[in-house]
This record gives C-alpha cells, structure tokens and sequence, in this order.
C-alpha cells in the first residue's frame, strides 16, 4: 500500500483517479492546485508518488515542478504529470522539470498501474 496525492482541479478527475488507486490498494490524498500539492508536500506525510494534471489554474502542474527546486525540504516522489495535450512540447517541459512519467487523458487502471511500476512505486 503506498500513499499518493492526487493533484487536479476538477473535483471529479480527483474521484475517478482516487477510485483506481484505491482499488490497486493504495491510500489517496487530494489537492486542487500545486500550490496546494507544495503545501501537502511539506506536511509530515510522506507521498510514495504525485499525479499530477498540467492545466490548472492558480499554478499549474509546470510552475509546480519548476516550484520545487525553491522547497529544499521537500523531497519529491515520482511525478506522473496527466494531460489531455497531444503535442509533445508541454509533455517535454515537464519530462526536463522534472516529471518522472506522463499519462495522456482519459485513461485507466492498468496505464496507471503501469506508470507507477515503471517509476518503482508498486
């Protein structure tokens, strides 16, 4: 069982990707922005792993990664950034930010599955 944040604006993406992690045995936190996901960062919990959607406002999943280096403290999990773009060139951005692996939207149990295995968190 490994413990996630969840980081969208939509409250119903929040739910669909919650539900999928639940039902692969994980425990599930949520927050609404990166500024919110720092914040949650900094807490006393630790995260196994971050997914995180790229489009949002307030700051959104690229000024959240390009934010983190400014947190010293915090030691950031693997980043799975999820998008709904088809260009390549936000992917790219966040891929060289820091982002460990990327899913495009809609998705499912087992894409999500699969980029956790492949960033370790299994």
């Amino acid at each position: 069982m490994k413990h996630i944040l969840v980081v969208d604006d939509s409250p119903t993406i929040r739910k669909a990707i919650r539900r999928i992690l639940e039902q692969l045995g994980h425990v599930v936190e949520e927050a609404g922005d990166g500024e919110e996901a720092i914040t949650r960062l900094q807490g006393s919990t630790r995260y196994d792993a971050v997914l995180c959607d790229i489009d949002m406002p307030t700051m959104d999943g690229l000024a959240f990664l390009g934010a983190l280096p400014k947190f010293p403290a915090i030691a950031p999990p693997p980043i799975i950034m999820c998008t709904t773009h088809t260009s390549f060139d936000k992917i790219a951005l966040a891929l060289t930010l820091g982002a460990s692996e990327y899913i495009m939207k809609p998705f499912d149990s087992e894409i999500i599955a699969s980029k956790l295995d492949a960033c370790g968190v299994t």
